[in-house]
């Protein structure tokens, strides 16, 4: 694989700058109670498992997704969309718990596709093994039949090689920090699908790697807020950028701004969507909060800095009510505690 030039425009540089912001606010973004993280997590996680899914031809819906997630261990999936939502779940579930362990590898790539498909009975043949014949990407008229190729993978002859080289390439640039994370994962998954390297499912393992990827390197709110429902709802510029780029990668200046700007794009909406739902259960929260947890928030708004005895004499409240409502805030990340005995004092939590 030719070490990519990539010219980066004022516009890559502010989608970028604008999701790493996002990234360094999310520990104080996230100071939600462990339910609301784990509702948030949960919905997510159904979202990206109906949409990835979907954007490869199933057709069910987010809530058939939710009532087949909650009964994966006594079920068995009957039609090939149920079979692929379940493999989906069970290799998003591996990277959530192991991403830390799970460095970009072949044997890693080919132990989540076994996954992916594990469920699948049509796939069993070629479960975590690279391609044997091709498989081009081609167009379909309604009738389902091929009208053409749109585009022309790597061949069967050429994938491990091809495979060996990017993944060679990404711990390379990943080590030598030569390129921006963001910008190694938006050129994994591009040359990735290009190769196509395994018969079927490619489009739903790339998607499973961007989220390994990115939490790798940092990203821990990926989680929280589905991508996948993002590209479902800009599928056609999905198409559009990955062809746009995936046809110049053979000469000898591959384009790649179609794909970076739609990708980055992606993250900045992903990131924008779990911003407004952070903002949603805060409000939430502050709707069922104690009224004198209430008053302490106000207080704090309007006054720099303030001590249990100043805070008693501003509410008239109880000392040890005070305290109690305190260690509450405290513990959601609304305020911050300084100091130590009497010289203790509180500062709201900005955001």
């Amino acid at each position: 694989m030719q070490e990519p030039r990539i010219l980066i425009t004022q516009e890559l540089l502010k989608l970028i700058a604008e999701i790493d912001e996002f990234k360094g606010k999310w520990e104080v973004l996230k100071n939600l109670s462990p339910e609301r993280l784990r509702q948030l997590r949960k919905v997510a996680t159904i979202e990206s498992i109906g949409s990835s899914t979907r954007i490869e031809g199933a057709k069910l819906t987010d809530m058939q997704v939710e009532t087949l997630l909650s009964n994966l261990s006594s079920m068995s999936f009957k039609t090939r969309d149920e079979q692929e939502v379940a493999g989906y779940a069970e290799a998003m579930d591996i990277v959530f718990q192991a991403y830390e362990d799970m460095t970009i590898t072949e044997n890693h790539i080919r132990q989540l596709h076994q996954t992916l498909l594990r469920h699948s009975n049509k796939d069993e043949r070629h479960r975590g093994e690279y391609k044997k014949i091709d498989n081009h990407v081609v167009a379909i008229d309604e009738h389902g039949k091929e009208i053409g190729v749109v585009f022309e993978t790597a061949t069967p002859f050429d994938t491990p090689r091809k495979m060996e080289e990017l993944v060679r390439w990404v711990n390379k640039a990943i080590t030598e920090n030569s390129f921006h994370p963001l910008l190694i994962v938006a050129v994994f998954v591009v040359v990735f699908l290009a190769i196509h390297p395994f018969q079927d499912g490619n489009g739903r393992l790339s998607r499973i790697l961007t989220t390994l990827m990115l939490l790798r390197a940092g990203y821990s709110y990926v989680p929280y807020a589905s991508l996948e429902s993002v590209v479902e709802d800009n599928k056609d510029l999905y198409y559009k950028a990955l062809r746009r780029t995936q046809t110049t990668l053979k000469t000898d200046s591959p384009d790649w701004e179609p794909w970076l700007g739609f990708f980055l794009r992606c993250l900045k909406k992903q990131k924008a969507n779990l911003a407004a739902k952070i903002e949603k259960e805060k409000a939430a929260d502050d709707t069922i909060l104690p009224a004198l947890a209430v008053q302490i928030l106000e207080l704090l708004k309007k006054h720099e800095r303030l001590s249990i005895a100043e805070m008693v004499e501003h509410t008239g409240a109880n000392r040890n009510t005070l305290k109690v409502r305190l260690r509450e805030l405290v513990s959601t990340g609304r305020i911050q505690r300084h100091g130590k005995a009497r010289a203790t004092w509180y500062v709201l939590n900005r955001k």
